[in-house]
């Protein structure tokens, strides 16, 4: 069961970064692209039970989460150590830790009429950015970037990819038995 909830956080997190980069066409901003990679996995576990189950575990069990903090420490060191100068990248390794904390709390909480997604994603990445020393101006002015981008398109396109390699993959195993 490990191996295979491990798989499925692989494929889920393996190439979330790029495809914010991509999303956001030549040379973005790194602050952005964190933002945008983070809004979209907020959009997703909102969209969908089954995967915001999978994130949140993936999130919370040993095995996965030590996956995720190792595969994101270097991205996260290279978009924020312009913030934090002196860190290396065992600090942004701990960082990756509690910002993980953060991002499960959230997607754990579903969406209702007073925590709407704006204020969701508002929240999370204003915690997100203080940890990370980013200062106050630049939080606000790619906060205010991201809240005008229209993301739940780019979700729903996530998790009707992802239903699908998942029962090609299940189709797959039962065709070999």
């Amino acid at each position: 069961m490990n191996t295979l909830l491990l798989t499925l956080v692989k494929t889920m997190f393996g190439s979330q970064f790029d495809k914010a980069e991509k999303l956001l066409g030549e040379t973005p901003d790194p602050l952005l692209v964190y933002g945008v990679e983070v809004s979209i996995q907020m959009y997703i576990a909102e969209l969908s039970e089954p995967l915001r189950e999978l994130y949140v575990v993936g999130y919370s069990l040993p095995t996965t989460s030590e996956y995720i903090y190792m595969s994101t420490a270097q991205k996260i060191q290279h978009i924020f150590s312009q913030y934090i100068k002196e860190a290396e990248l065992k600090d942004f390794y701990e960082m990756d830790i509690a910002s993980a904390g953060i991002t499960r709390g959230f997607m754990a909480k579903k969406c209702d009429l007073y925590f709407t997604m704006e204020n969701k994603l508002r929240r999370l990445l204003k915690c997100c950015f203080t940890l990370y020393k980013v200062p106050e101006a630049k939080q606000e002015e790619v906060i205010g970037q991201i809240l005008k981008m229209d993301l739940k398109p780019i979700a729903e396109k996530i998790i009707e990819d992802t239903v699908r390699k998942a029962e090609e993959g299940f189709e797959s195993v039962l065709a070999e038995k």
